[in-house]
């Protein structure tokens, strides 16, 4: 194994070690059904309406979430950076086709794990169940309120904020239009909002 690959392995298992410990044979197990593997900018890893099959983690790199409507219009659902966990979790908890699409919005490099072994190894070990649980409680109730919170009660120019003290090179790297998109506004609501703030330093 090269020495970039048991960073990005060790990478995982910092992210895992986050919200729970994990044992060492835990950890083997996870390694063992762990791909990594490098995609361009523009690659398509989820079509909308194919069933999720796999879970990536964002070594380094962006991806996009995306919805297309009737119309055609698109709609940015998420965008995942370093250290995020990136699929359809309802396509792959469901086995049903997924509702939108994940677009590489940089060359990337990714971890992937399979679900279904993923999931297997996750009712195996109890470790392995603490941290499941630990992740889906951030990631899936507090979190996921918190930004639901925040289409409600925050303005445009806080949400942005917001995003940027998660991320302060995002509007270097994504496209305007990609981050005007997951904050639920136009591009030139956006501009104004960045030229603003430039004022304000």
């Amino acid at each position: 194994m090269s020495i970039n690959q048991n960073k990005y392995l060790n990478d995982l298992k910092i992210k895992f070690e986050s919200y729970a410990p994990i044992s060492e044979t835990s950890w083997q197990l996870i390694e063992s059904i762990a791909e990594i593997q490098s995609i361009k900018k523009g690659d398509i890893l989820l079509q909308n309406g194919q069933t999720a099959k796999e879970i990536y983690f964002i070594i380094k790199g962006a991806l996009r979430a995306f919805i297309t409507d009737s119309a055609g219009n698109l709609y940015n659902k998420n965008i995942f950076l370093e250290g995020d966990f990136a699929g359809s979790k309802a396509s792959l908890l469901q086995q049903t086709a997924s509702h939108f699409t994940i677009e590489a919005l940089e060359d990337s490099v990714l971890i992937q794990l399979n679900y279904k072994k993923y999931r297997a190894l996750i009712d195996q070990n109890n470790d392995l169940k603490n941290y499941y649980i630990a992740y889906l409680e951030k990631n899936w109730v507090i979190e996921k309120e918190q930004r639901e919170i925040a289409l409600v009660m925050q303005n445009a120019t806080e949400r942005y904020v917001q995003l940027l003290s998660k991320h302060p090179d995002i509007g270097d790297r994504i496209p305007l239009l990609h981050i005007a998109s997951h904050l639920g506004i136009t591009p030139t609501q956006l501009s104004r909002i960045r030229k603003n703030l430039e004022k304000d330093l």
